[in-house]
């Protein structure tokens, strides 16, 4: 993705907040242009967990679109959740 001109902060720490106190912090696998959260699995098949960790993720975080992407069974998944931590 950087051979393409695009920003890409490898395990980025997000601190999580609730109501304006630190209660946590996760590293998102990838974050490009600082715009979406792309997670990578390499299992045999996605789960619901997995889209849950994102979900959460996004939920925890000012992004709001989230990419899960499985290099065992080629396959993805788009999570987006409006919020107001923008």
């Amino acid at each position: 993705m950087t051979s393409n001109g695009l920003k890409v902060e490898n395990e980025k720490k997000i601190i999580v907040t609730y109501k304006n106190s630190i209660v946590g912090e996760f590293y998102a696998d990838l974050v490009v242009e600082d715009i979406y959260i792309l997670e990578i699995k390499a299992v045999e098949s996605l789960i619901k967990q997995h889209e849950i960790q994102l979900l959460n993720y996004l939920k925890s975080s000012q992004y709001e679109i989230g990419l899960l992407l499985n290099f065992g069974k080629p396959e993805f998944k788009r999570a987006i959740f409006t919020n107001n931590k923008k």
